[in-house]
């Protein structure tokens, strides 16, 4: 074993690495919807939206690609067998997946949003092994997602019970979102077995970005108001893809999958709280519906994940 592997395997590294991963992931909900108000995008402009998550999305890839690059000491370029496998998962893992997020998310409460996005864990478990059948679903995992989902439903009910009039475009789109990325978290650890999983990642947001940016552009989208705050908010969100992801792979790469996975509980909590701070949404972040539910999909999450070893590295 070399001294690399020996210390990012130790505890405190895994600690500090996956919560830097979840606290940027979490920033994330409230940081666009404070981008939209820096670049005067309109809630109801679907286009623009567009446009926007293409230009961070291509920011982001090239960052990604710089980072391993520098890692790696070599500039990352993928196989010849590997486009086609980039181009599938820039179309479900950024193209699908932002543009119901996008849009999603400005017809929505960054809070509700950081609680259905919790939900992505248990979607991802549910198609890897009743459609792919790349693992098993056994008691352990289904109680944890019958317990996340419920909290998805209380968070939407009302005093005459579950709240039927919940937006399509908002709470919709955003749960449909969690599907693009149920699928294409299938595709990536399979794609991931003969390629660099930054590679598929990096060049992955460049195409889509690129994608995003033509769709937007051609449906008539407009982005305005390039200003130093609003500039360091775009890089800002690039760097959150970039960073994470990158960080979140090295850190699978050195250890058990299981031992990562589970700090994924954090990415609502971080999600609920920069959205009370940034965003004046305290009110519902304390609100009693929004904290069982956060803990329900807590919990859920960490259920899913856990699991027994003695035998875990200090």
């Amino acid at each position: 074993m070399n001294n690399k592997e020996t210390f990012m395997q130790k505890t405190v590294v895994v600690w500090f690495g996956a919560l830097i991963c979840c606290a940027l992931w979490g920033s994330a909900f409230p940081c666009i919807k404070i981008g939209y108000e820096l670049f005067s995008i309109p809630s109801d402009s679907v286009a623009s939206q567009i446009l926007f998550a293409g230009y961070r999305f291509t920011l982001a890839g090239m960052l990604a690609i710089l980072f391993g690059s520098v890692l790696s000491r070599k500039l990352l370029f993928p196989k010849k067998n590997s486009w086609i496998k980039i181009g599938k998962l820039s179309m479900l893992q950024t193209v699908a997946q932002y543009l119901f997020f996008y849009v999603g998310l400005a017809h929505t409460s960054g809070v509700k949003a950081s609680i259905i996005e919790g939900v992505n864990v248990f979607i991802a478990i549910l198609v890897a092994s009743l459609i792919f059948k790349q693992e098993r679903l056994n008691a352990q995992k289904l109680v944890g997602c019958i317990i996340g989902f419920a909290g998805v439903v209380i968070i939407n009910l009302t005093g005459n019970g579950l709240d039927m009039n919940m937006s399509f475009l908002g709470e919709g789109f955003i749960f449909f979102s969690t599907v693009a990325y149920a699928f294409s978290s299938v595709y990536l650890k399979r794609y991931s077995q003969e390629e660099n999983p930054v590679v598929l990642s990096g060049y992955q947001f460049v195409f889509g970005g690129v994608v995003m940016i033509v769709c937007g552009l051609a449906a008539g989208g407009e982005v305005h108001g390039f200003t130093m705050q609003s500039m360091g908010m775009l890089i800002y969100l690039a760097f959150i893809s970039a960073m994470a992801y990158s960080l979140w792979g090295i850190l699978l790469q050195y250890n058990p999958i299981s031992r990562v996975a589970v700090f994924g509980f954090m990415n609502p909590v971080f999600g609920v709280i920069l959205s009370a701070l940034l965003l004046g949404e305290g009110s519902q972040a304390a609100g009693m519906k929004s904290v069982v539910a956060l803990i329900l999909v807590c919990a859920g999450i960490y259920i899913v994940n856990y699991v027994k070893n003695e035998n875990t590295r200090s």
